[in-house]
């Protein structure tokens, strides 16, 4: 079965899915990018390869959500996977279901903090980085299996949706917040750790709990980018701007909404977005 470790793009999936890969597939807790290709992402064009025939067909891919998880989960092996895409059901077609998800960590994110990043992640203005959050949206793309092996189309929904859709049934659930993960993460990195040892047998010391602290900070993370060792991204559209390859782990703590984002815009987010933001103490 599936322990999905879901968030809103740019909310800190990435280093969360760092932390992980280094607890449960490393010895001594020290990270390196090849642990973190041992937590897929889902929806992939890989796990729908014998289902689809056309990829620029959405209908296709969202009848077959549930096909493709029943097709993972044969080995009754659990799996962790790493996705941006909503819960939701359409067209009476859930995205999982209590067959194929075992459990699941949320990570969420301010969204006046998003904005600064998926203005840079995505090469958009502010003020497209906020119709970004509150339209609901396609990503990812549609290309052949043949020509795009990894991408396939994701529905996002607003910001709240999303929250929404994967917070709608708190049992075996955990919410991380990005915002308390830069605060303490060695608290957070221990919420981890209980969470997963009702489902996963692993090996964990206050040794291994340094070194995942010192070996995935964001500062860290950033100094082995620079270093070329990031290669998930390098390829992506998204991820050259101007021809020019920039930074995935930009910002991070250093992402002070208080100072990047326009009154305005703040004011917009937390009308649009009140009761979530209320609910999550963001407010």
């Amino acid at each position: 079965m599936i322990i999905w470790l879901a968030s809103y793009p740019k909310s800190g999936n990435t280093w969360v899915r760092s932390i992980i890969s280094s607890l449960l597939y490393s010895e001594d807790g020290n990270f390196n990018f090849n642990l973190i290709e041992k937590i897929d992402q889902f929806p992939e064009k890989k796990y729908f390869k014998d289902l689809i025939k056309d990829f620029n067909d959405f209908h296709e891919i969202f009848r077959n959500w549930i096909i493709a998880q029943d097709k993972i989960n044969l080995d009754g092996k659990i799996k962790i996977f790493k996705t941006h895409q909503g819960k939701y059901t359409i067209n009476n077609n859930n995205f999982t279901n209590s067959d194929n998800t075992l459990a699941t960590i949320y990570i969420v994110r301010d969204p006046r903090s998003l904005i600064k990043s998926i203005s840079n992640h995505y090469t958009l203005s502010m003020d497209e980085a906020f119709d970004f959050l509150i339209n609901p949206r396609l990503m990812g793309d549609g290309k052949s299996f043949e020509e795009k092996k990894d991408g396939i189309y994701n529905i996002l929904g607003r910001w709240d949706e999303h929250y929404r859709s994967w917070t709608d049934n708190k049992k075996n659930f955990l919410l991380i917040k990005y915002e308390d993960l830069i605060k303490d993460a060695e608290i957070e990195l221990k919420r981890i750790i209980r969470f997963l040892q009702n489902y996963l047998n692993f090996r964990v010391d206050n040794n291994k709990i340094r070194n995942i602290l010192k070996s995935t900070s964001f500062e860290n993370l950033k100094k082995m980018e620079s270093a070329g060792d990031f290669k998930e991204y390098e390829n992506k559209a998204e991820y050259k701007k101007n021809g020019e390859k920039f930074n995935f782990f930009h910002l991070g703590p250093q992402n002070i909404w208080k100072e990047n984002l326009k009154h305005e815009i703040a004011l917009k987010i937390e009308k649009n977005f009140y009761k979530t933001m209320k609910e999550l103490e963001y407010l």
